[in-house]
């Protein structure tokens, strides 16, 4: 399998490709799943002088990691404010302290090993109502009391400077947030990697873990033995491989559109300060500039990772709503991508087996949490786990309805909240 035909696969960085394992081999950990959880904990524990295996079913950054929106958007799915309501000041405390950590994270591999993926600082959350600005005030205060002092409150004058368009009431400007071009970070952590040592494969899916002392791990022609296991493959993870990891997740699809090049004064007429944006609705839109001035747009969800028939028709309404000017320029890339959902929003860490470990439902905010969550198994490897069982005691909770009927329940939930986004209530 290759890039599917989006704008990044179209504008990726030039790199030495990665074969197919044909043999059978041996490692201290083995990692499935190539994306940005699994290069992530790859490249911490290739640093830390562990021999690490990593198998991808197709391309590096085929998946999530190689096609999302781009943002580098702190916290997580669910807000330090609704941490703190459902589990309590003492998990919240542990896991707000973290939260700006990923972005830190991501910032530091750029730097340290010249990684060529367009990053731009400062990310806006855009409101729609003056319900949504409360939110955005309340959250500026919860964000200041874990250390980001780096936020800006924007009026509507202020967004208006920020976005050329009438739609917002006002926004909150990140400037510890950002954006990037994600399969150039990918392919660039991956190079990385083996710098380090590590060992990746490509277009080696995991078709069989055998849970032992080794593990084992199949491939259609090899086999890795190794003392650790990662399941790092997220909503790209096959159910069959292990069940019990997809019975509390469920795979959602989002749709992308980028326009053809615009004129430098185009684009910056749109985004004067080239910054990021996602506005506060629940099914929310997102867009930013990409290196070569075209507006990329995405937004919308659609559950159980369904493949729309036409992403164009869904997704350039939602632009052209935020930039009618734009109604005569042309659409150069469209694509859709999944990403794992879990019924809290919040990412799912543990342990299935000795020796054996998971992290996967970032829930949208996966740039960042999985830049963390490598962090954090390496922590656990070199016997610090106190990080990561922070997360890996939250419950896991079920979609209501079971596999047959979550889907379709969620999306009338999902229906609600849209409703609720438009009334502004």
């Amino acid at each position: 399998m290759q890039h599917v035909g989006s704008y990044y696969a179209a504008s990726a960085n030039a790199h030495e490709p990665w074969p197919e394992l044909q043999e059978s081999i041996q490692c201290d950990v083995c990692i499935i799943g190539g994306g940005f959880t699994g290069l992530s904990s790859a490249l911490f524990l290739t640093e830390a002088g562990y021999d690490v295996v990593v198998l991808e079913a197709a391309k590096i950054g085929f998946g999530a990691s190689g096609r999302n929106g781009g943002q580098v958007v702190n916290s997580y799915s669910r807000d330090v404010d609704v941490i703190e309501q459902r589990y309590g000041k003492d998990v919240a405390k542990m896991l707000g302290s973290m939260m700006f950590e990923g972005a830190e994270i991501i910032r530091d591999r750029i730097d340290r090993y010249a990684i060529a993926c367009d990053y731009r600082p400062g990310g806006i959350f855009a409101a729609l109502n003056q319900r949504q600005m409360g939110h955005l005030r309340s959250q500026k205060t919860n964000w200041a009391r874990y250390g980001n002092h780096d936020l800006e409150l924007l009026d509507e004058r202020g967004i208006r400077r920020e976005i050329a368009t009438d739609r917002y009431v006002g926004g909150l400007l990140d400037k510890r947030g950002g954006h990037l071009h994600p399969l150039n970070l990918a392919l660039g952590e991956a190079e990385a990697i083996r710098r380090h040592g590590g060992r990746i494969y490509e277009q080696s899916a995991a078709l069989d873990v055998k849970y032992g002392t080794p593990h084992r791990v199949k491939t259609a022609k090899g086999e890795v033995s190794a003392t650790f296991v990662i399941f790092a493959g997220n909503a790209y993870l096959p159910a069959q491989l292990e069940p019990r990891l997809s019975r509390k997740s469920m795979p959602c699809g989002s749709q992308i559109i980028t326009t053809e090049p615009l004129s430098r004064d185009q684009a910056l007429g749109l985004l004067p300060n080239n910054h990021c944006v996602e506005d506060c609705n629940y099914l929310l839109d997102y867009f930013r500039l990409t290196a070569d001035n075209r507006l990329l747009y995405g937004g919308g969800v659609v559950y159980g990772a369904r493949e729309p028939d036409d992403i164009e028709a869904l997704i350039r309404p939602k632009l052209l709503r935020t930039f009618p000017q734009l109604k005569d320029v042309k659409i150069s890339h469209r694509w859709s991508g999944n990403f794992l959902l879990t019924l809290s929003r919040m990412p799912q860490f543990g342990q299935i087996e000795k020796n054996a470990f998971f992290m996967q439902g970032d829930s949208g905010h996966g740039v960042t949490c999985t830049h963390l969550s490598g962090k954090l198994i390496a922590e656990v490897l070199r016997g610090q786990a106190e990080r990561f069982d922070a997360f890996a005691k939250l419950p896991h909770l079920p979609f209501p309805g079971g596999r047959r009927f979550k889907v379709p329940l969620t999306a009338m939930g999902a229906v609600w909240y849209a409703l609720r986004d438009r009334l502004g209530v």
